[in-house]
Protein backbone atom coordinates (compact mmCIF):
# COMPACT_ATOMS: atom_id res chain seq x y z
CA UNK A 1 0.00 0.00 0.00
CA UNK A 2 1.54 3.30 -1.20
CA UNK A 3 1.77 5.65 1.75
CA UNK A 4 -0.27 8.95 1.36
CA UNK A 5 1.89 11.71 3.82
CA UNK A 6 2.74 14.45 2.20
CA UNK A 7 6.18 16.09 2.85
CA UNK A 8 6.66 20.06 4.08
CA UNK A 9 8.58 21.65 1.71
CA UNK A 10 10.50 24.36 3.36
CA UNK A 11 11.53 27.23 0.64
CA UNK A 12 13.52 28.92 3.28
CA UNK A 13 11.98 32.48 2.92
CA UNK A 14 10.65 34.45 6.26
CA UNK A 15 8.42 37.41 6.62
CA UNK A 16 11.50 39.37 7.47
CA UNK A 17 13.32 38.28 4.09
CA UNK A 18 9.68 39.71 2.48
CA UNK A 19 10.06 42.90 4.10
CA UNK A 20 14.16 43.44 3.37
CA UNK A 21 12.80 42.03 0.01
CA UNK A 22 10.58 45.34 -0.07
CA UNK A 23 12.88 47.41 1.01
CA UNK A 24 15.79 46.51 -1.24
CA UNK A 25 13.24 47.91 -4.41
CA UNK A 26 11.78 50.90 -2.43
CA UNK A 27 12.17 54.24 -3.83
CA UNK A 28 14.92 56.43 -1.67
CA UNK A 29 13.41 59.23 -0.54
CA UNK A 30 15.38 62.65 0.41
CA UNK A 31 14.19 65.67 1.95
CA UNK A 32 14.84 68.28 -1.10
CA UNK A 33 13.55 65.91 -3.63
CA UNK A 34 10.20 67.05 -5.74
CA UNK A 35 7.91 63.69 -6.26
CA UNK A 36 4.46 62.98 -7.42
CA UNK A 37 1.65 62.56 -4.84
CA UNK A 38 -1.76 61.63 -5.00
CA UNK A 39 -4.33 62.44 -1.92
CA UNK A 40 -5.73 59.65 -0.45
CA UNK A 41 -7.15 61.09 2.82
CA UNK A 42 -8.27 64.30 4.06
CA UNK A 43 -7.72 65.64 7.48
CA UNK A 44 -8.82 68.31 9.50
CA UNK A 45 -4.53 70.14 9.38
CA UNK A 46 -3.78 68.46 6.68
CA UNK A 47 -3.71 65.27 4.54
CA UNK A 48 -2.35 62.15 3.71
CA UNK A 49 -0.63 61.70 0.54
CA UNK A 50 0.71 58.38 -1.29
CA UNK A 51 4.35 59.01 -2.67
CA UNK A 52 4.90 55.04 -3.15
CA UNK A 53 6.56 55.16 0.29
CA UNK A 54 5.75 51.98 2.69
CA UNK A 55 4.15 54.43 4.62
CA UNK A 56 1.57 57.63 3.61
CA UNK A 57 3.02 61.07 4.04
CA UNK A 58 1.84 63.53 5.55
CA UNK A 59 1.51 67.58 4.80
CA UNK A 60 0.32 70.15 7.25
CA UNK A 61 -1.82 72.53 6.28
CA UNK A 62 0.45 75.44 6.89
CA UNK A 63 2.66 73.85 3.90
CA UNK A 64 -0.09 73.75 1.46
CA UNK A 65 0.35 77.23 0.34
CA UNK A 66 2.48 80.20 0.18
CA UNK A 67 -0.70 82.18 0.69
CA UNK A 68 -2.65 81.76 4.06
CA UNK A 69 -5.21 78.70 3.96
CA UNK A 70 -8.03 77.96 6.45
CA UNK A 71 -9.02 74.62 5.69
CA UNK A 72 -6.86 72.08 3.52
CA UNK A 73 -9.64 72.00 0.56
CA UNK A 74 -9.09 75.35 -0.22
CA UNK A 75 -6.18 73.69 -1.77
CA UNK A 76 -6.43 69.77 -2.31
CA UNK A 77 -8.99 67.84 -3.46
CA UNK A 78 -9.30 63.60 -2.77
CA UNK A 79 -7.41 61.57 -5.57
CA UNK A 80 -5.86 64.85 -6.86
CA UNK A 81 -2.28 64.00 -8.28
CA UNK A 82 0.40 66.99 -7.80
CA UNK A 83 4.00 67.50 -7.24
CA UNK A 84 5.32 68.01 -3.27
CA UNK A 85 8.22 69.11 -1.94
CA UNK A 86 9.75 66.15 0.55
CA UNK A 87 10.23 68.66 3.34
CA UNK A 88 11.83 66.25 6.38
CA UNK A 89 13.36 62.81 6.86
CA UNK A 90 11.18 60.27 7.74
CA UNK A 91 9.68 60.55 11.34
CA UNK A 92 9.64 57.23 14.30
CA UNK A 93 6.52 56.23 12.33
CA UNK A 94 8.10 55.84 8.95
CA UNK A 95 6.57 58.97 7.59
CA UNK A 96 7.88 61.55 5.34
CA UNK A 97 6.57 65.86 5.87
CA UNK A 98 5.61 67.21 2.15
CA UNK A 99 5.38 70.88 1.30
CA UNK A 100 3.56 72.59 -1.72
CA UNK A 101 4.62 75.78 -0.23
CA UNK A 102 8.03 75.37 -0.68
CA UNK A 103 7.76 74.42 -4.41
CA UNK A 104 5.70 77.76 -4.75
CA UNK A 105 8.45 79.72 -2.66
CA UNK A 106 10.94 78.49 -5.31
CA UNK A 107 9.18 79.08 -8.42
CA UNK A 108 7.63 82.43 -6.93
CA UNK A 109 11.86 83.66 -6.47
CA UNK A 110 12.46 82.32 -9.90
CA UNK A 111 10.05 84.36 -11.14
CA UNK A 112 10.93 87.83 -9.82
CA UNK A 113 14.46 87.08 -10.66
CA UNK A 114 13.03 86.90 -14.59
CA UNK A 115 10.58 90.48 -13.84
CA UNK A 116 13.61 92.09 -12.68
CA UNK A 117 16.19 91.09 -15.61
CA UNK A 118 13.49 92.26 -17.42
CA UNK A 119 13.18 95.30 -16.12
CA UNK A 120 9.14 94.69 -15.58
CA UNK A 121 7.07 97.01 -14.09
CA UNK A 122 4.44 95.44 -11.29
CA UNK A 123 1.32 95.85 -9.38
CA UNK A 124 0.96 95.39 -5.79
CA UNK A 125 -2.03 95.80 -2.34
CA UNK A 126 -0.27 97.57 -0.12
CA UNK A 127 -1.10 95.37 2.86
CA UNK A 128 0.61 97.08 5.78
CA UNK A 129 2.85 99.68 6.86
CA UNK A 130 5.65 100.19 9.14
CA UNK A 131 7.81 102.89 10.19
CA UNK A 132 10.01 102.60 7.36
CA UNK A 133 8.06 101.91 4.87
CA UNK A 134 5.07 99.65 3.05
CA UNK A 135 4.50 96.09 2.62
CA UNK A 136 3.30 94.16 -0.44
CA UNK A 137 2.79 90.44 -1.73
CA UNK A 138 4.77 89.89 -5.47
CA UNK A 139 3.86 86.48 -6.65
CA UNK A 140 3.17 85.15 -3.20
CA UNK A 141 6.37 86.90 -1.38
CA UNK A 142 6.39 90.09 0.76
CA UNK A 143 8.42 92.73 -0.77
CA UNK A 144 8.92 95.93 1.09
CA UNK A 145 9.08 99.69 -0.58
CA UNK A 146 11.47 101.38 1.61
CA UNK A 147 9.37 105.40 2.27
CA UNK A 148 11.93 106.75 0.64
CA UNK A 149 10.70 105.12 -2.58
CA UNK A 150 7.31 106.17 -2.17
CA UNK A 151 6.31 109.03 -4.33
CA UNK A 152 2.93 110.08 -2.94
CA UNK A 153 1.93 112.57 -0.69
CA UNK A 154 -0.16 110.87 1.08
CA UNK A 155 0.33 109.44 4.94
CA UNK A 156 2.01 105.70 4.48
CA UNK A 157 -0.82 104.18 6.41
CA UNK A 158 -3.44 105.37 3.91
CA UNK A 159 -1.34 103.51 1.24
CA UNK A 160 -3.11 100.28 2.60
CA UNK A 161 -5.24 98.73 0.21
CA UNK A 162 -4.09 100.53 -2.31
CA UNK A 163 -2.68 98.95 -6.09
CA UNK A 164 1.13 100.63 -6.84
CA UNK A 165 3.08 99.90 -9.92
CA UNK A 166 6.52 99.10 -8.31
CA UNK A 167 9.88 98.08 -10.24
CA UNK A 168 12.56 96.59 -8.31
CA UNK A 169 15.78 97.14 -6.09
CA UNK A 170 16.91 94.26 -4.89
CA UNK A 171 16.20 90.21 -5.42
CA UNK A 172 18.00 88.52 -3.33
CA UNK A 173 16.95 84.90 -2.35
CA UNK A 174 19.62 83.77 0.06
CA UNK A 175 18.64 86.69 2.18
CA UNK A 176 14.78 86.77 2.18
CA UNK A 177 15.15 90.29 0.30
CA UNK A 178 12.83 91.63 -2.33
CA UNK A 179 12.92 95.86 -2.25
CA UNK A 180 10.79 97.18 -4.58
CA UNK A 181 10.20 101.15 -5.22
CA UNK A 182 6.84 103.34 -6.50
CA UNK A 183 8.93 106.06 -7.38
CA UNK A 184 11.14 104.55 -9.63
CA UNK A 185 7.77 102.99 -11.18
CA UNK A 186 6.42 106.33 -11.61
CA UNK A 187 9.56 108.52 -12.82
CA UNK A 188 9.65 105.47 -15.38
CA UNK A 189 5.79 106.12 -16.81
CA UNK A 190 6.59 109.78 -16.67
CA UNK A 191 10.03 109.48 -18.13
CA UNK A 192 8.02 108.01 -21.40
CA UNK A 193 6.88 111.27 -22.12
CA UNK A 194 9.80 113.13 -21.33
CA UNK A 195 12.68 114.91 -23.46
CA UNK A 196 16.19 116.14 -22.60
CA UNK A 197 16.35 119.75 -23.10
CA UNK A 198 12.25 120.02 -22.77
CA UNK A 199 10.97 122.84 -20.52
CA UNK A 200 8.48 122.34 -17.52
CA UNK A 201 6.59 123.85 -14.71
CA UNK A 202 6.59 122.22 -11.20
CA UNK A 203 6.69 123.40 -7.63
CA UNK A 204 9.43 123.35 -5.16
CA UNK A 205 8.83 120.19 -2.88
CA UNK A 206 11.50 120.23 -0.53
CA UNK A 207 14.79 122.22 -0.12
CA UNK A 208 17.76 120.32 0.84
CA UNK A 209 21.49 122.06 1.23
CA UNK A 210 22.77 120.05 -1.98
CA UNK A 211 19.51 121.29 -4.07
CA UNK A 212 15.57 121.45 -4.38
CA UNK A 213 13.09 118.58 -4.91
CA UNK A 214 11.36 120.08 -7.45
CA UNK A 215 7.47 118.14 -8.20
CA UNK A 216 6.83 117.77 -11.89
CA UNK A 217 3.28 116.22 -12.46
CA UNK A 218 3.66 113.92 -9.62
CA UNK A 219 7.03 112.77 -9.76
CA UNK A 220 10.23 114.35 -8.27
CA UNK A 221 13.97 115.76 -10.02
CA UNK A 222 16.74 117.46 -8.58
CA UNK A 223 18.07 121.23 -9.13
CA UNK A 224 20.88 120.50 -7.90
CA UNK A 225 22.89 123.63 -6.14
CA UNK A 226 24.95 123.86 -8.81
CA UNK A 227 22.55 124.26 -11.72
CA UNK A 228 20.44 126.74 -9.86
CA UNK A 229 22.38 129.58 -11.35
CA UNK A 230 25.87 131.07 -13.25
CA UNK A 231 26.89 132.85 -10.08
CA UNK A 232 27.74 131.06 -6.80
CA UNK A 233 25.22 130.79 -4.20
CA UNK A 234 25.70 129.62 -0.66
CA UNK A 235 22.68 127.47 0.01
CA UNK A 236 19.34 126.79 -2.03
CA UNK A 237 17.29 128.11 0.80
CA UNK A 238 18.54 131.58 -0.07
CA UNK A 239 16.98 131.46 -3.92
CA UNK A 240 13.78 128.94 -3.07
CA UNK A 241 11.14 128.55 -0.60
CA UNK A 242 8.87 125.22 -0.24
CA UNK A 243 5.73 125.39 -3.24
CA UNK A 244 7.71 128.10 -5.42
CA UNK A 245 6.56 127.91 -8.94
CA UNK A 246 9.30 127.39 -11.48
CA UNK A 247 10.02 126.78 -15.01
CA UNK A 248 12.66 124.16 -15.12
CA UNK A 249 14.78 122.30 -17.89
CA UNK A 250 15.36 118.32 -17.84
CA UNK A 251 19.16 118.36 -18.43
CA UNK A 252 19.20 114.44 -17.62
CA UNK A 253 17.27 111.22 -17.58
CA UNK A 254 18.27 107.95 -16.31
CA UNK A 255 15.50 105.38 -15.86
CA UNK A 256 17.42 102.54 -13.88
CA UNK A 257 18.39 104.90 -11.02
CA UNK A 258 14.70 106.48 -11.18
CA UNK A 259 16.35 110.03 -11.14
CA UNK A 260 15.44 113.68 -13.16
CA UNK A 261 17.77 116.42 -13.05
CA UNK A 262 17.17 119.62 -13.84
CA UNK A 263 18.32 123.02 -14.21
CA UNK A 264 17.42 126.99 -14.48
CA UNK A 265 21.30 127.75 -14.99
CA UNK A 266 21.09 126.45 -18.77
CA UNK A 267 17.82 129.27 -18.96
CA UNK A 268 19.52 131.98 -17.62
CA UNK A 269 20.03 134.95 -20.50
CA UNK A 270 22.62 136.51 -18.90
CA UNK A 271 24.58 134.76 -15.85
CA UNK A 272 23.01 135.12 -12.88
CA UNK A 273 19.71 136.28 -13.63
CA UNK A 274 18.12 133.79 -11.61
CA UNK A 275 18.99 135.66 -8.23
CA UNK A 276 18.67 139.27 -10.12
CA UNK A 277 15.87 138.84 -12.30
CA UNK A 278 13.80 135.43 -12.50
CA UNK A 279 11.21 136.58 -13.90
CA UNK A 280 12.85 136.95 -16.99
CA UNK A 281 14.73 133.38 -16.97
CA UNK A 282 11.03 132.15 -16.87
CA UNK A 283 10.02 134.39 -19.88
CA UNK A 284 13.06 133.54 -22.21
CA UNK A 285 13.21 129.80 -20.81
CA UNK A 286 11.45 128.54 -24.18
CA UNK A 287 14.25 130.53 -26.62
CA UNK A 288 17.13 129.67 -23.86
CA UNK A 289 16.20 125.46 -23.75
CA UNK A 290 16.52 125.76 -27.82
CA UNK A 291 19.62 127.32 -27.66
CA UNK A 292 20.30 124.18 -25.65
CA UNK A 293 18.66 121.50 -27.65
CA UNK A 294 20.94 123.02 -30.69
CA UNK A 295 23.86 122.37 -28.66
CA UNK A 296 23.18 118.70 -27.78
CA UNK A 297 22.01 118.13 -31.18
CA UNK A 298 25.38 119.46 -32.63
CA UNK A 299 27.55 117.01 -30.21
CA UNK A 300 25.28 114.52 -30.93
CA UNK A 301 26.32 114.96 -34.83
CA UNK A 302 29.60 115.14 -33.68
CA UNK A 303 30.31 119.00 -35.35
CA UNK A 304 33.35 121.27 -34.46
CA UNK A 305 32.91 124.92 -33.29
CA UNK A 306 33.68 125.61 -36.86
CA UNK A 307 30.76 123.52 -38.76
CA UNK A 308 28.03 124.77 -36.18
CA UNK A 309 29.05 128.43 -37.38
CA UNK A 310 28.95 126.98 -41.02
CA UNK A 311 25.87 125.56 -40.12
CA UNK A 312 24.07 127.51 -38.43
CA UNK A 313 21.77 130.46 -40.36
CA UNK A 314 19.69 131.29 -37.96
CA UNK A 315 22.56 132.68 -35.65
CA UNK A 316 23.87 136.41 -36.81
CA UNK A 317 26.32 137.29 -34.45
CA UNK A 318 29.21 135.83 -32.69
CA UNK A 319 27.45 136.52 -29.22
CA UNK A 320 24.22 134.88 -30.23
CA UNK A 321 26.55 131.48 -31.28
CA UNK A 322 28.19 131.81 -27.76
CA UNK A 323 24.88 132.08 -26.12
CA UNK A 324 23.59 128.55 -28.06
CA UNK A 325 26.66 126.78 -26.86
CA UNK A 326 27.36 127.78 -23.81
Amino acid sequence: MVSQNTATVDIGFTHDDFAALLDKYDYHFSPGDIVPGTVFSMEPRGALIDIGAKTAAYIPIQEMSINRVDTPDEVLQSDETREFFILTDENEDGQLTLSIRRIEYMRAWERVRQLQAEDATVRSLVFATNRGGALVRIEGLRGFIPGSHISTRQAKEDLVGQELPLKFLEVDEDRNRLVLSHRRALVERKMNGLEVGEVVVGSVRGIKPYGAFIDIGGVSGLLHISEISHDHIDTPHSVFQVNDELKVMIIDLDAERGRISLSTKQLEPEPGDMLKNRDLVFEKAEEMAEKYREKLRAEAAGLTVEDQVDESEDLDTDDEYMSATE
